[in-house]
């Protein structure tokens, strides 16, 4: 049955696979005919994503994406792939008058300048094929402000701005840059401590629709944007936020 949203015949790089969106997307992914490259930094958990993935051909590598030795030999042992999600970070809750210099390296190393170093890396090792699509993971916090998030808010920002970048540079090949904007999602990440239940509570009023997103509901706009079915879209910022946003 025709399916333009499949992605039978991609390979497809993901980062910050072992947990949450990035383990999700790489599980949907291989459920809509992918061959799923797979990287992190935790051993034990990349495997357990790798053992959830359907068919055959899929890859798990190691790798530190702070470190750039370990971005480029990260692609060095990729085969070519059709499609990037930069997927991999992390979060930071740290008021604008309390951030060190370590703390802002820690954060934009992971979130801005790991994938920008990725995709250079691709590049110039001649690893993403024409046609292809990169995919950045942004976030609501690039637009919304709100208490202590700014070091995350900016280094999501700065990835949103990027990605036009990339959309405008190679275009020229048919390789395709978005980004998608989640909202919340209900992951280990926001009630292992980052965030107070009551924070958590007085946060949810602003989601219209009532609740927190579900990380395959990510999932799925990450894969229209890897697949044919979005390929005359470039340069956007697609929000999957519930509708919080709207104020």
């Amino acid at each position: 049955m025709y399916n333009p949203f499949l992605l039978e015949g991609k390979t497809i790089l993901i980062t910050g696979a072992s947990s949450g969106i990035g383990q999700t997307t790489a599980i949907e992914c291989s459920k809509m005919g992918a061959t799923v490259i797979i990287t992190a930094r935790n051993k034990e958990r990349l495997r357990q994503t790798y053992d959830q993935l359907e068919g055959s051909g899929h890859q798990m590598i190691l790798a530190d994406l702070t470190n750039e030795d370990d971005i480029k030999e990260l692609v060095e042992k990729c085969p070519k792939i059709d499609g990037l999600v930069n997927n991999a970070g992390v979060a930071s809750n740290k008021p604008v008058a309390f951030f060190s210099q370590k703390e802002l390296d820690k954060v934009y190393s992971a979130n801005t300048y790991a994938p920008m170093l990725i995709i250079r890396w691709l590049l110039k090792q001649k690893k993403l094929n024409d046609n292809g699509s990169i995919v950045f993971t942004a976030s609501v916090a690039s637009i919304c402000s709100t208490l202590s998030n700014g070091i995350y808010g900016s280094s999501k920002a700065a990835i949103a701005a990027y990605m036009k970048y990339c959309a405008r540079e190679l275009s020229s090949k048919g390789i395709r840059a978005n980004a998608v904007h989640p909202g919340m999602v209900e992951t280990k990440l926001i009630h292992g401590g980052a965030y107070s239940e009551e924070d958590l509570s007085n946060d949810l009023k602003n989601y219209p629709l009532g609740r927190y997103g579900k990380p395959e509901e990510i999932a799925y706009a990450i894969i229209y944007l890897l697949s044919d079915a979005s390929s005359w879209t470039t340069g956007i910022s697609l929000f999957v936020d519930g509708g919080c946003t709207l104020q």
